[in-house]
């Protein structure tokens, strides 16, 4: 069997909140299987993640429609011997994907995260679907808008970085310390989180990571609930950053919600993250957070939008120190069993080799 030679189409490139895409294209390099990568369009500005810049010199950002963009592609990869075309994720870069592989004669795929899915109407990305050799769905929420379509799915969990990601003895504080990671976008949740913040009967401190187009109605909310002087938007961070940000914090709340549009969280990488860092993880039970924060073993779960539940499940923890500490640990185990980066990456590897050989 000859060695596959994967080209990738990623979105934009380079993204902070996508390091499960970049953990994933730097494996298929390691493994010898990456023959090109492509983006759609370009990224972000400011640091890029350092899986970013291992693979920044082989991407390559294109322009124009769909068919344009192929076509670049195509003429990009005259020589270089492909196997077939995987594209992250299931709307534009799946289309462009589709059209190269059919320009290249070789077979296509791509992965499938979350709004990605709910980006194509459903029945277009069904027949997207089966045209593929294989559609990675990383959790059973996001693989269910594929019911139906008879498609190759397999579903692949994103890991996370053990070596990276670790607990440590954490300095006992005055101070519940609370920790939110995200984008500032109403799926998110970090309204109900100020509205649940302001209601707490202990003493506690908020560290807000992330940006997005909510941040200034965030922090105005911040000052209406009358926090503002407990709340630090800190903007993104990197994962050169973010490990010492988790091993200062106590807990770290996730309250997803679905937002007016539909979209949804999948299993956010702060969730994973988090746990691995062996923190108590305090999470909307919502799209896929429940397939990692099993309710009183690996975390606590609430109901999205509810803010009395929310307060509820901060102070129990405020409260409960060793509990807190077990939560940890208990947490810690389950992603070393089950989200390891490393046999992650292996298992879609894998996927891809039987799809694209």
């Amino acid at each position: 069997m000859n060695t596959p030679g994967i080209v990738v189409i990623l979105s934009g490139f380079p993204r902070r909140s996508e390091t499960f895409a970049l953990a994933e294209v730097s494996a298929l390099a390691a493994a010898g299987r990456l023959a090109a990568v492509f983006a759609t369009k370009p990224g972000e500005d400011g640091p890029m993640q350092p899986d970013a810049l291992r693979i920044a010199s082989r991407v390559r950002v294109l322009c124009g429609d769909p068919a344009s963009q192929a076509d670049q592609a195509a003429a990009a990869l005259e020589g270089i011997a492909v196997t077939g075309v995987h594209a992250y994720f299931a709307h534009e870069p799946s289309e462009v994907g589709a059209a190269l592989a059919d320009r290249l004669g070789v077979p296509f795929g791509f992965s499938v995260h979350a709004r990605d899915a709910r980006k194509v109407p459903r029945r277009e990305l069904h027949a997207r679907a089966r045209r593929a050799a294989c559609v990675v769905a990383c959790n059973a929420d996001v693989a269910r808008e594929f019911d139906g379509s008879h498609a190759p799915l397999h579903i692949a969990p994103h890991g996370v970085d053990l070596e990276r990601f670790k607990p440590n003895q954490r300095r006992d504080s005055s101070e519940l310390r609370l920790l939110a990671v995200g984008r500032l976008v109403q799926k998110k949740g970090f309204d109900v989180l100020l509205d649940a913040v302001s209601r707490l009967d202990i003493p506690w401190r908020l560290r807000l990571i992330g940006e997005g187009p909510d941040s200034e109605h965030l922090i105005a909310r911040s000052t209406v609930r009358g926090v503002a002087h407990r709340v630090c938007f800190c903007g993104p961070k990197t994962h050169d950053e973010l490990p010492q940000e988790y091993q200062r914090a106590d807990v770290v709340v996730v309250p997803s919600v679905q937002d007016d549009s539909g979209d949804r969280d999948g299993l956010p990488n702060v969730v994973l993250e988090a746990m691995a860092s062996g923190c108590v993880v305090v999470a909307s039970d919502v799209g896929a957070i429940g397939s990692a924060v099993q309710h009183r073993r690996t975390g606590l779960l609430v109901r999205p939008h509810e803010v009395h539940g929310l307060v509820n499940a901060l102070e129990t923890v405020a409260h409960d120190v060793e509990g807190r500490r077990w939560l940890g640990h208990a947490a810690r185990r389950f992603v070393e069993r089950e989200f390891d980066v490393v046999r992650c990456t292996a298992r879609l590897v894998s996927i891809l080799d039987a799809a694209y050989a």
